[in-house]
């Protein structure tokens, strides 16, 4: 058995020393290791006093985490160590800088995509593939410039010229560049041209290599080698950790098995069991796991679905010339269409795929004005705002579109949201509009009207999943008060429905409602539960009794991300776009019509003449005007011209019109 230590980021000198010299008065060994930005320190061993089975004193795990100065204390009984779960509290999320003042980021909420040629063939090819694989969505350019082959008279690579290449190709279309380092001696010549260092299969072993490549501190793609277990697979992790790298990412590539219908056979049930073990990301290769250009877009899905972080897809213009790996390859139009439906399945499984600023007139632009929500914020310290407590749902839809690390402001009500994004307390706020089950959350409508100096700048769509949470030790048997939001009770009806003998209490949100049972120290009630979100129970300690409890799986909620019409910030621009840097395609506004039959018609009249779509009419009774009603419009935008002219024709034609904002619409 072993203990990890956690320091606090603050920790001070004395405090350090009071930790190492209480470790090693009990017998420990100690090696201080930075894992993911934390300071650990790795204990083996102990003697002297009562002992547990494993050797450790009893009393060492709780005396030591009450000593200052740390954060955590863990145990941990496998191996690899500095690769376990039990070592970090959240997942490593690898963050690589792209060299336009953006960064690219590996994990949490978002899916990466990978994609390139198996290798490098030319200046020109690699220049191609970049340029196409970049506009349809990837963020990081692969490539082989050393390529270790079974056979001796196949193709080799290019060597350093053809990552000179690479490094070009990369830095023209504003992506990190990966490539695979194939001995010790490399390392150092490659170090400067390559953003991330692949070790390939057949080295996955080659330890040597491993703490070579780990000592530089570069972020490391790791494949697991062919006839390797998730064991093996995790030590050799651990020797890159080991040797320095915090930056360390599994890469599952297929394994050899008896089957022969596919290259390899993709161990997708890898991906669960490693996000079980590990804290490391976890990247799919669904090129080299089957073999077969066909097959390999559905592997990729099958992936995600599995909960992979990300993916790398080879990708080469005429993949039935390629000196390596063609028939694996998709064509750039294959590429494409797996990209749209990687978009779209990415709310099912409560991620965003990370999108790269945009670019035009063939440079990559220098400004997190172009990035996406997570880019665009990362180099701005003004915090973002959300309605509820750490672990709401708005949080997971504010960590979908900004990022983990992106600062944030937690606020009792949705009023104070628009509030805060008014005064200046916060650059932007995230709020939700409405649900694919209960509908319309009029509140937040009703706060444009309240707030026309606020806009709506983008939106996203989180998918719902509901849990029944409460304290160790309760039960459905044991509950008689049951806590959430009105939205939640709606939500999980039928659910509820099953249980007449509970009573119900509705709190602002649904992670208060969790927070409320927590007993902040105090022996949490087993009679009362909440409803909520399962990381809203794992923040504060808790369990969900009954998971999936809302009456439709097809629940979402549409969330808006809204800003001050002034902002002024990098990223403005990007607010009035959107995440995948693409022109906006939807626009929001409300209006008020005279109390006289028939007004309505003109005003869609308008709409249908420059071919403009509505996707929602609604009408909301207006305060203190009896029978009055103002309609809340969204529309798609195909050319701004036309909106602009229509939007002119249409404030003449009502009594009263607000354009709420332009801007892309979500998945």
């Amino acid at each position: 058995m072993r203990m990890i230590v956690a320091l606090s980021k603050d920790i001070a000198p004395r405090e350090k020393e009071a930790v190492f010299s209480y470790l090693a008065d009990n017998g420990f060994s100690v090696r201080e290791q930075n894992v993911g930005g934390d300071v650990l320190l790795v204990a083996s061993g102990g003697a002297g006093g009562a002992v547990s089975g494993g050797g450790i004193p009893a009393v060492s795990e709780r005396e030591l985490s009450l000593l200052p100065g740390v954060a955590r204390v863990a145990q941990t009984s496998k191996p690899y160590q500095l690769a376990a779960r039990e070592t970090k509290g959240s997942d490593t999320i690898v963050s690589v800088n792209t060299g336009t003042g953006s960064v690219v980021q590996i994990g949490g909420a978002r899916i990466c995509v990978i994609a390139g040629p198996c290798a490098v063939e030319s200046k020109e090819q690699i220049a191609e593939t970049a340029a196409c694989v970049r506009e349809s969505g990837a963020v990081i350019l692969r490539g082989g410039a050393y390529k270790p082959r079974t056979s001796p008279y196949a193709f080799q690579g290019l060597g350093m010229k053809g990552l000179e290449y690479m490094k070009a190709a990369g830095e023209a279309q504003g992506m990190p560049i990966v490539t695979e380092v194939v001995s010790p001696e490399l390392v150092d010549g490659m170090k400067d041209l390559t953003d991330i260092f692949q070790i390939g299969a057949r080295n996955m072993q080659n330890f040597e290599l491993l703490k070579r490549a780990g000592s530089l501190g570069k972020p490391v793609l790791l494949k697991r080698g062919a006839s390797a277990t998730i064991e093996e697979w995790l030590l050799a992790a651990e020797y890159l950790l080991a040797a320095g790298s915090k930056d360390v990412m599994l890469c599952e590539r297929g394994i050899r098995t008896f089957e022969t219908y596919t290259r390899n056979t993709l161990d997708i049930s890898a991906i669960p069991v490693l996000k079980g073990l590990s804290h490391l990301p976890v990247i799919v290769d669904p090129s080299h796991a089957v073999g077969i250009r066909d097959m390999v877009p559905r592997a990729a899905l099958a992936a995600i679905a599995a909960g992979a972080d990300g993916l790398t897809v080879e990708v080469h213009p005429k993949p039935e010339k390629a000196l390596s790996d063609g028939p694996q390859s998709l064509y750039p139009e294959q590429f494409e269409r797996l990209m749209r439906d990687i978009e779209a399945l990415a709310p099912v499984v409560g991620k965003e795929l990370l999108r790269l600023p945009r670019k035009e007139s063939g440079e990559p632009k220098k400004n997190a004005a172009d990035a996406n929500w997570a880019q665009a914020f990362s180099l701005v310290t003004e915090k973002i705002a959300f309605c509820g407590e750490s672990g709401a749902y708005a949080e997971q839809a504010l960590d979908r579109a900004f990022g983990e690390n992106a600062p944030r402001l937690a606020l009792p009500s949705f009023p104070a949201v628009f509030d805060a994004v008014l005064d200046g307390s916060a650059v932007c706020g995230i709020v939700p509009v409405e649900n694919s089950l209960t509908g319309t959350i009029h509140e937040n409508y009703d706060l444009f009207t309240r707030y026309p100096d606020v806009a709506i700048t983008g939106e996203l769509k989180l998918r719902i999943v509901h849990c029944l949470i409460a304290a160790d030790g309760a039960s459905l048997d044991t509950i008689r008060t049951v806590r959430s939001h009105s939205q939640g009770f709606a939500q999980c009806k039928e659910f509820l429905d099953k249980h007449p003998q509970w009573r119900f209490e509705t709190w602002n949100n649904t992670a208060a409602a969790v927070h409320s049972i927590a007993g902040d120290g105090q022996t949490p009630d087993i009679t009362v539960a909440a409803i909520a979100s399962e990381a809203a129970a794992k923040v504060y300690g808790l369990k969900a009794l009954k998971s999936g409890i809302e009456k439709n799986p097809q629940n979402y909620t549409r969330f808006v991300i809204i800003a001050r019409r002034n902002v002024s910030l990098p990223a403005a621009a990007f607010l009035r776009e959107n995440s995948a840097g693409e022109q906006p395609n939807k626009a929001s506004l409300v209006f008020s019509i005279k109390d006289e039959a028939g007004s309505l018609y003109p005003c869609l009249q308008i709409l249908n003449k420059y071919g403009i779509s509505m996707t929602k009419l609604e009408s909301r009774p207006i305060l203190g005007q009896p029978w009055s009603y103002m309609f809340y419009v969204d529309i798609t935008v195909e050319e701004s011209g036309k909106l602009e002219t229509a939007l002119a024709e249409l404030k003449n034609q009502t009594e009263n019109m607000l354009f709420l904002g332009v801007y892309r619409a979500a998945v």
